[in-house]
This record gives structure tokens, sequence and C-alpha cells, in this order.
């Protein structure tokens, strides 16, 4: 699975920071209640409502490995449409892609 040039160089050029980072990343994840298709879900619709393209194929990849469906990935990016607007929209062309990638 890849990940973001962003997310890559954080890793290549201060891994010092990464590591504490990721450290916390998985910290998080152990302690949700949340199934690993919905805790997916629902961070596919922070990355949209924030605006945070670079994220989206690694985390749509990780959906659809957790069993999301591509109606659920679009659903979930969108949820955000009422309270944030359109700027979810722009999260589509990336997470379609990463979706016709994923064969989803």
């Amino acid at each position: 699975m890849t990940v973001s040039a962003a997310f890559s160089a954080f890793g290549e050029h201060a891994p010092g920071f990464q590591q504490p980072w990721m450290a916390m990343v998985h910290g998080l994840a152990e302690a949700s209640a949340l199934d690993p298709r919905t805790e997916e879900l629902a961070y596919l619709a922070v990355l949209a409502a924030a605006g945070m393209e670079s994220g989206l194929p690694f985390h749509v990849a990780a959906a659809v490995r957790a069993g999301a469906t591509r109606e659920e990935v679009v659903s979930a990016l969108l949820v955000g449409l009422p309270a944030v607007g359109q700027r979810v929209v722009s999260s589509l062309p990336a997470a379609l892609a990463a979706l016709d990638a994923a064969g989803a």
C-alpha cells in the first residue's frame, strides 16, 4: 500500500517525529471501540472534511481491505457535506481512483 509523498518524506527526513506520531496513532486505534471498517470509513469522512486528499488513497485501500464497499466509501466522504459544504466533493476524484485501483 502506498503512502503519500508527504508522509513518505515525513518518515525519511524526520523519523524522530514520525515514530512517536505512529505510536500515538496505533495507540488510539487500539483504544477505539470501532471495528476497523467503521474506523476507516469515519477517518475518510474526517480526511474529506479537512481537505486532506493526500491520505485518501492509503485509507480508501484500508477501508476496502476491511470490507467497505464502493458505495460506503463514497457515502463516508460525503457525510460531512451538510456541515462543511462542497469541500468534501473535492475528495471524490482521488478516492474514486483509489477504489478503482483496489478493484472496488
